[in-house]
């Protein structure tokens, strides 16, 4: 029996240094482009090892926010904000033509990705910064959000995206991280979560109520310091049971 393929993504070029490690368990990768975090160094590492092992390449645009490491919103004036996520964006994507490969998707990084899944001024403005890339990059959208109804009725390719190492509330949203329960850490839990959204299409909420949820890649944290561990972890209780991380 064939294995089912699943893509597995990660936040990585945000200054915690495990590129290396983690980049051989992912099929998709989300880049720091100097928003939150990154450099043209960072970002350089982080595509060479993504074209190494054959990862697609995503940019991770930020609020310009890197003392609260772009978790906190902001409002800035339209032109700012526009000027500051297509100038990230266009970094990145220089240093990735220059290695020879491509800029496979776009994903909003903290805050941001939480403001445009739920406030749609905020969606409009983030799909006019990125409009120059409507046409070659896809967009990685969370279920039941304003930016993926704004994208979809725009012409925009998009994404289904899901944590796999998050709780979630019944309105779709992260559990906020004061929450000592919002970041779950047990592979075995992590690995039926996963599966549970995989295969089923559902969801188990904080609250444990069952909701119907659309995913096509699942994304890890590299974030705290058992999260490669995990990743690694997972990964080889999800070849156990017959799935396998690949291409979307």
């Amino acid at each position: 029996m064939s294995p089912k393929i699943i893509d597995i993504n990660a936040d990585l070029g945000e200054g915690f240094g495990c590129e290396s490690e983690v980049m051989p368990f992912l099929s998709s990768c989300n880049i720091a482009c100097g928003g939150h975090a990154g450099d043209d160094i960072t970002m350089r590492e982080a595509v060479l090892s993504a074209k190494q092992h054959r990862v697609k390449i995503g940019a991770h645009p930020s609020y310009p926010d890197k003392l609260n490491f772009g978790r906190k919103s902001m409002e800035l004036p339209e032109k700012e904000f526009i000027d500051s996520i297509r100038n990230q964006i266009d970094r990145l994507h220089q240093i990735v033509q220059q290695s020879g490969s491509v800029l496979h998707h776009i994903k909003p990084h903290g805050a941001l990705y939480n403001d445009v899944a739920r406030r749609t001024p905020v969606a409009i403005r983030f799909l006019e910064a990125i409009e120059p890339y409507k046409n070659q990059s896809v967009l990685f959208v969370p279920n039941q959000s304003e930016i993926e109804k704004m994208a979809l009725s725009l012409g925009f390719s998009i994404c289904y995206e899901a944590f796999a190492d998050r709780n979630y509330n019944e309105d779709y949203t992260l559990v906020l991280r004061q929450n000592p329960d919002a970041v779950l850490q047990n592979p075995i839990q992590i690995s039926i979560h996963l599966m549970r959204m995989f295969d089923h299409k559902k969801l188990i909420t904080i609250n444990q109520k069952e909701i119907p949820i659309r995913a096509e890649t699942f994304c890890f944290h590299t974030d705290f310091s058992e999260s490669i561990r995990i990743i690694k972890e997972v990964n080889q209780i999800l070849k156990t049971l017959g799935y396998a991380i690949g291409k979307l």
